[in-house]
């Protein structure tokens, strides 16, 4: 690891810098009970894993340039990946959020209109190895066989729960209600809620743009909002884009779980996967997160297409009529202080 005390060529090579990997492995050691083993100290064997996160390289490539079995690479990537999950209490926390985010509270287009909104909310697809038998339910609109990882994240870039493992084919609305009524371990404070796309239904825990949005940003960029509902789309639109930014970033770091090619580990193993990579981004965000990253994916997201997300239909209950009437309450203040302005 000693090759790696260049900051360029540790960024290229493990997405961090020498004194934030050593971090990394005080951590894992202190807390994660990451040991040496008689051939490989920590510092060997967490190198090797965020390499192969980094660049999604397989235990057999790796064996061949550092003249090692395969055994013995896939038993440190694994000592590696259980010392990590260990780390989920402490890298990947629901915050009890009894003040308003910062970057709500900072804007005076988002506050106080979203001061009771604790993130953002969404599903994404990551390519998974599955049984022929099992092939066509992971086999969703990318048309090959992924699964929909539902993940909540705060506006400043940090993940704060992360649900892998539904199939391909099943949709947000269906992830997000069977976790809204299970025991999934989502905690939404009474009062507070998530900002999701059209794809979830309205909730008083879940607020949805007005149907007929547009999502891409550009579009704004020229015509001003012309009544209340296209100004909250807009706004809403800016303050969700944290979970697009986030997915960016972790993309860009972990190549590992934007590969479109088959993943060589199992489901779970797979799942594991997702779930470390998530807390080493939110680690990262702490103490390297990187800027000249999230300014790269930040030009991706305001200049990409989102296509049209199908709506999800309406459900005619309480909770559904209790987040309209939150939802016109915040479009109504909204647009009159943007006209008196």
């Amino acid at each position: 690891m000693s090759r790696l005390r260049s900051s360029e060529k540790c960024y290229d090579v493990i997405r961090m810098g020498p004194h934030v990997f050593q971090g990394l492995c005080d951590i894992l050691q202190r807390d994660g009970d990451l040991q040496d083993t008689q051939r490989a100290t920590v510092e060997e064997q967490v190198g090797k894993f965020l390499h192969m996160l980094s660049h999604n390289v397989t235990t057999r490539i790796i064996s061949f340039f550092i003249c090692c079995s395969s055994e013995t690479i896939s038993r440190h990537f694994h000592n590696v990946l259980r010392s990590i999950i260990m780390l989920e209490d402490q890298f990947l926390q629901q915050l009890d959020r009894t003040q308003v985010p910062l970057e709500i509270l900072q804007s005076s287009r988002f506050n106080p209109y979203f001061k009771d909104c604790i993130g953002a909310l969404d599903g994404t697809h990551v390519r998974v190895k599955v049984s022929n038998e099992d092939a066509l339910r992971y086999r969703g609109s990318k048309g090959y066989t992924t699964q929909n990882v539902l993940v909540a994240c705060s506006f400043d870039l940090k993940f704060t729960y992360v649900l892998p493992g539904w199939e391909g084919i099943a949709s947000n609305s269906r992830i997000i209600k069977s976790t809204l009524t299970s025991n999934d371990n989502l905690k939404i404070p009474q009062g507070k809620y998530y900002l999701v796309d059209v794809g979830y239904m309205n909730r008083i825990c879940l607020i949805t743009p007005y149907m007929g949005a547009r999502y891409h940003l550009k579009e704004y960029s020229i015509p001003s909002p012309k009544n209340a509902k296209k100004l909250f789309n807009l706004r809403h639109a800016s303050l969700r884009n944290a979970i697009k930014r986030a997915f960016g970033v972790l993309k860009k770091r972990f190549s590992i779980i934007a590969s479109t090619t088959e993943p060589t580990y199992c489901v779970d193993t797979q799942n594991e996967i997702i779930l470390s990579c998530c807390i080493l981004h939110n680690y990262l965000m702490g103490v390297d997160p990187d800027e000249s990253l999230i300014a790269e994916v930040d030009e991706e997201v305001l200049h990409s297409h989102y296509g049209r997300v199908a709506p999800t239909p309406r459900e005619d209950d309480e909770d559904t009529r209790q987040g309209d009437i939150i939802r016109d309450s915040i479009a109504s203040t909204m647009w009159q202080n943007y006209v008196q302005m």
